[in-house]
């Protein structure tokens, strides 16, 4: 009977239903189980085949999910994996994201409370990308592949399920953003000029990663030049802006590179640190743009590591430049996009145990 193994955020509970598609949604959707989707239902049969690809008990916790703090076991990581439409072999890396989205420096419990937009950003790198078919080419934020859209989606149900962020509720976003539903890709590493995420993130070429980001929205940065000199500066330009919590709190931005505009840094001898760098000094910001709360925010946030703070002081998007963080994906095309942060995050790679 599917809903048996259902756990709600707080506490277990059982539920009867018909086994029918429509009744087991329409519960769902009362429970507030779903994501607004519709599910599959989580069978005995379907959570035992899921657990198969676990390589850990089933009751053993992977972390304590945040804002309500509920025990993330892996067979309800599995259940939620199966809710989403996740393959069987999807699940090693849902549990390694749900071991990332739980360390401190991630910051799950403001992310998850928060009135800001902020979705997680699920990254996978290594053998496994191409294994479980993750998408990181054309529209590979979009939809169109299981992968991306089941994993991200899955990862979310369990910050639902199992930590209580339910909208309205613990979860305060004002507006929220699409990328709440699933936001999921992998790196373009055979089009990269550089290292690969997890390799610069201190792994190996051949371990699988997964990497999850507090993204608060994406920036199309649709520029054709040519000059490397060129592209820094427009896509500097365009990720200065006062509304901002990079700038508030020293932040951690993200740049999804388009294959061409690395095959731009890589002919202008420009390593990944290179960019970096450049980014950093031309992000800075006077801080008599920000409004006037804000910069009392800023104050609050940045005095001690900026000493005091007046109108021209001027403001820099991260701590330091090694805190700009770049990945290469997408297709063919003169886009690449900036992921603004939350602010208050740093980004976790975990390795995806795939022995077994």
């Amino acid at each position: 009977m599917s809903g048996e193994n259902m756990q709600s955020a707080q506490r277990a509970a059982l539920f009867e239903c018909p086994d029918d598609f429509d009744a087991i949604n329409k519960l769902y959707r009362e429970k507030r189980w779903s994501d607004g989707l519709p599910i599959v239902p989580p069978t005995v049969e379907r959570v035992e085949r899921m657990l198969r690809h676990a390589r850990r008990p089933a009751d053993e916790i992977v972390a304590q999910i945040a804002p309500g703090f509920g025990a993330a076991t892996v067979e309800r990581i599995a259940i939620n994996a199966v809710l989403a439409g996740c393959d069987p072999e999807y699940l090693p890396a849902l549990i390694a994201a749900v071991e990332a989205v739980a360390d401190p420096e991630f910051n799950l419990q403001g992310i998850q409370a928060t009135t800001n937009p902020v979705a997680i950003w699920v990254i996978v790198n290594g053998p496994l990308a191409q294994e479980i078919g993750v998408n990181a080419t054309y529209n590979c934020l979009g939809e169109g592949v299981w992968a991306n859209a089941t994993l991200g989606r899955a990862l979310r149900l369990v910050l639902r399920n199992i930590g209580g962020a339910l909208p309205g509720e613990m979860d305060r976003a004002t507006q929220g953003q699409p990328g709440k539903y699933t936001f999921c890709c992998a790196e373009n590493e055979a089009e990269s000029p550089w290292d690969a995420l997890h390799v610069e993130r201190g792994f190996k070429p051949d371990q699988s990663t997964v990497t999850v980001v507090g993204a608060e929205g994406t920036l199309n940065l649709n520029t054709h030049a040519k000059d490397h000199v060129d592209l820094l500066r427009v896509i500097a330009e365009s990720m200065v802006h006062p509304a901002s919590n990079e700038y508030c709190h020293g932040g951690e931005p993200w740049l999804m590179i388009a294959p061409e505009h690395a095959e731009i840094f890589r002919r202008g001898g420009l390593s990944k640190a290179d960019v970096k760098a450049r980014l950093w000094e031309l992000t800075k910001m006077p801080a008599k743009h920000m409004a006037a709360k804000d910069l009392l925010r800023v104050k609050s946030s940045r005095s001690e590591e900026l000493g005091e703070i007046g109108p021209d002081t001027i403001l820099t998007i991260a701590h330091k430049a090694d805190d700009i963080c770049l990945m290469v994906a997408g297709g063919p095309g003169t886009h690449s996009v900036y992921v603004p942060c939350f602010g208050n995050s740093r980004a976790i790679t975990r390795a995806v145990n795939t022995a077994g």
